[in-house]
Order: C-alpha cells, then sequence, then structure tokens
C-alpha cells in the first residue's frame, strides 16, 4: 500500500511551521495513543503513521529532502541519505511531553541515585450533625500512620545481616519497561523503589523497615461546611520512598440526615404540620431553628404548600459573607380518627360552607370550571 503524503497525514500545510507540526503531531498522537486504543488496530496504524511522518517532518535535512524527492527522498533503501535514527531525537522530545503528560508520575531523582517517591494520598469519611456543620467543631480521628521499626531500626533486614543491592534495577529504584518504540520508567516491582534487597528480611516488619501503627489527629471542623467538601491535613498520608515527602490525608465531610431540616446549600427547609382549625382560622405557631424558636403568624384561611421565608436562620457557609434563610412549608393535616360527635359537627360545617358557595373553597370551584371546559 502507498503511503499518505506526510503533510496529510500530520493535516498541516506544506509551509507548516516546526511548531505546528509539532502541535498536529501531540493531537493525533493523544487520540491514538495504543493505551488510549486497545484493542483497536486502526488506531494503532494511524499512530504509527502519525509518527512516522513527525519524525520525518521534524528533522530539516529529511523534510528538505522529502520535500524534493517525497517518499523516495527519506527511504534509506533507495538513497543512502537521512532516514534512519537520525532525526530521532526530535520525535523523542515530542513524545516525551506526550509521554509525560499521560503517564507522569510524582517521582524525582536526587543526584543520578535512587528514585525518591512521594507517599500516597489517604482520604477519610467523616460524618457530622447539621448543627456541627453549621457552628464548627474540634474532632479526633484515629488514622494510619508508619514508624521505624525498632527491630531492624529502618533497614528490613534481620539484625546481624545487611541488606544488598538489588540486582533487578541495580540499586536505581527503578527499571524501565520497553513496549513498541517507547519505555515506560516504573518504581522496581522487587525492591520497592528502595534500591536495596534483604536476603533475611526482619521478621518484624517483613522487609519493609517500617511497621504500620495508628495515631490519633486532631481535626478542626470549620463552620459552615457542607457535605462533599474536603479538609486537607498536609503530611499526614502514606509516607514516602526513599525520603521522599509523605502524602495528604484529605478529610471528606458527610452530613446526618436530620430529623427536622435539609439543608440546601446556605438555606435550610423544613415541613410545618398544623391542624385544620389552625389553617382556616389563622393565628401565631412557633416553628424550630438552629438559633432557637421563632415565630410565625399565619392567615386565615393558609393552605398546603404555602411558604414563609426567614431570613438569616440559616447556615453562614464557609464562604458566605452572610448566612442564608430558612423556609418553612405549610402541611395542613386531615383529621384522622374521629368520634361520631366530631363527625357531626365536621358535616354541620361542611353543609353551613357550602351555603355559602365558592367563596369557602375559591379552588374548588376554579378546579370544577376546568373540568366541565375539558369535557365538554
Amino acid at each position: 500500500m502507498a503511503k499518505r503524503d506526510y503533510y496529510e497525514v500530520l493535516g498541516v500545510p506544506k509551509n507548516a511551521s516546526d511548531e505546528d507540526i509539532k502541535k498536529a503531531y501531540r493531537k493525533l498522537a493523544m487520540k491514538h495513543h495504543p493505551d488510549r486504543n486497545q484493542g483497536d488496530a486502526e488506531a494503532e496504524v494511524k499512530f504509527k503513521e502519525a509518527k512516522e511522518a513527525y519524525e520525518m517532518l521534524s528533522d530539516a535535512e529529511k523534510r528538505g529532502a522529502y520535500d524534493q524527492y517525497g517518499h523516495a527522498g527519506v527511504d534509506p533503501n533507495m538513497r543512502g541519505g537521512p532516514g534512519g535514527a537520525q532525526g530521532f531525537g526530535g520525535f523523542a522530545d515530542a513524545f516525551g511531553d506526550i509521554f509525560g503528560d499521560i503517564f507522569g508520575q510524582a517521582r524525582r531523582q536526587q543526584g543520578g541515585g535512587r528514585q525518591v517517591y512521594r507517599g500516597n494520598d489517604l482520604s477519610y469519611a467523616m460524618e457530622v450533625t447539621l448543627e456541627e456543620a453549621a457552628e464548627g467543631k474540634e474532632a479526633q480521628i484515629r488514622i494510619p500512620s508508619w514508624d521505624e521499626c525498632d527491630t531492624c531500626h529502618g533497614t528490613g533486614a534481620k539484625p546481624g545481616t545487611s541488606a544488598k543491592t538489588c540486582n533487578t534495577c541495580q540499586g536505581s529504584g527503578s527499571v524501565q519497561m520497553r513496549q513498541g518504540f517507547f519505555s515506560v520508567q516504573q518504581t522496581c516491582p522487587h525492591c520497592r523503589g528502595s534500591g536495596k534487597i534483604s536476603p533475611d528480611p526482619c521478621t518484624t516488619c517483613h522487609g519493609q523497615g517500617k511497621v504500620k501503627q495508628q495515631k490519633t489527629l486532631e481535626v478542626k471542623i470549620p463552620a459552615g461546611i457542607d457535605s462533599g467538601m474536603r479538609i486537607r491535613s498536609t503530611g499526614n498520608g502514606e509516607p514516602g520512598t526513599n525520603g521522599g515527602p509523605a502524602g495528604d490525608l484529605y478529610i471528606e465531610i458527610r452530613i446526618k440526615k436530620h430529623d427536622i431540616f435539609e439543608r440546601d446549600g446556605d438555606d435550610l427547609h423544613c415541613a410545618v404540620p398544623i391542624s385544620f382549625t389552625t389553617a382556616a382560622l389563622g393565628g401565631e405557631i412557633h416553628v424550630p431553628t438552629l438559633q432557637g424558636e421563632a415565630a410565625i403568624d399565619l392567615p386565615e384561611g393558609t393552605q398546603t404548600g404555602k411558604q414563609f421565608r426567614l431570613r438569616g436562620k440559616g447556615i453562614k457557609g464557609v464562604r458566605s459573607s452572610f448566612p442564608g434563610d430558612l423556609y418553612c412549608h405549610i402541611t395542613v393535616e386531615t383529621p384522622v380518627k374521629l368520634t361520631e360527635h366530631q363527625r357531626k359537627l365536621l358535616k354541620e360545617l361542611d353543609e353551613s360552607l357550602k351555603k355559602g358557595g365558592n367563596k369557602h373553597s375559591p379552588n374548588e370551584g376554579g378546579w370544577t370550571e376546568k373540568l366541565r371546559s375539558f369535557f365538554s
């Protein structure tokens, strides 16, 4: 099969700059990378095609030969010009950028020695009440910690023996895994990045040089925190490798379900049940808030679903300047388990209300008219 034009492969014009060529290649490499398209043979072909095009066009000498002679100008089997490993550095530089973007790891190397790795972050779920979230609190939590093994003093070797250089990584703590034309640097699976192997490991720590313990951590929960928010405790994650920094601890807040209130941001909502007679006659009722009791004046004829807003009776969020509001949703309760006397009184009341027409039940009258219009 004839090869496609390199400029067509990368989707750039023949007068494209080196930077444009590099950007086009990076975009295609990210899109068709084998690790992102496992099992997709077509993506693998396009990835290799883009790689070859960039390898040729990123080298000035090869690009000049290609522009003048086409594919024959860069084919080492047809001419002795550029075409082998020469110019591969340009490809490696660009691919290295992409490789770092996709597979970057939190590691660094000191003085060409062993790899130094940052420890993993830890997550801790903490449940707090709505009141605690609103007011803030100080709490103690138990988290895992790793202390130096008292038996081997951190060497990982049984007392009286010593650790030896790892033969797999030659003491560097990392190995290169090759896959096709590129390589991946990974933590050595045998020494786990330490660069040392203990032939006779410590029986206390099993060769790790550290033992897992528990420690108590003081945590301050800020006032106004909400579910899903996280508190970061720096350096309280897993320890690093070869002297690397420890990871962080992230405390995720989960607010327990409240018996009365539901939170919506900085606002609170609650359902307030009232009796049939209170709804009809109106009057003052008392409702709970996080700050204490508050009064609401109900007008006569209050209906189910009526909403009353109490300003400033919500929660002041961690990033808010003012507290939210409390919304009280009225629910009119229908009387149940009536006595015969009560039934008689309600029937007399119903007959009296019907004599007044729709003025006592305006919604019912409007509903009846809508039904007539619908069925007619």
